[in-house]
């Protein structure tokens, strides 16, 4: 089921992202430092947006961008794929793999880590707004 939220800002920034992502792994490896630069820009909007560095928006591009930079020396940029794959997925389907890893996180999350829990954070359908949003009506 595509969900094109065109009315969001942030599906804006995950597009040129994914934009900025495609043309890095197609040999252009400016498009991952402007997506890098985009993705730190993000970072500070939303923090500021949310009044606070720890709202759940913020922790998933604070570990968008680890990840980022963990792929930026030349030998393991092929790691792009994952986030330019990840990234059009969130873009196109609003299945967003980061966020639903970082929803793990401990403090993040009430109920125990189990394969349960596991299953039902990456099998999921997509939801509209937070995916913290969508586990919390189970």
């Amino acid at each position: 089921m595509l969900m094109l939220e065109y009315k969001n800002i942030a599906w804006w920034y995950w597009l040129l992202t994914a934009i900025l992502l495609t043309t890095g792994v197609l040999e252009n490896g400016w498009g991952f430092i402007w997506a890098i630069a985009l993705t730190i820009f993000q970072l500070i909007h939303f923090s500021v947006r949310a009044g606070n560095i720890t709202a759940f928006p913020v922790q998933v591009r604070f570990w968008y961008l680890m990840l980022l930079l963990l792929a930026l020396p030349e030998p393991m940029q092929w790691l792009y794929w994952i986030p330019c794959i990840g990234t059009w997925a969130q873009v196109i389907f609003a299945y967003c793999a980061m966020a639903r890893m970082v929803s793990l996180l401990p403090w993040n999350r009430e109920e125990a880590f189990s394969l349960s829990l596991l299953a039902k954070t990456f099998l999921s359908r997509p939801v509209r707004g937070s995916v913290q949003q969508g586990f919390t009506e189970r």
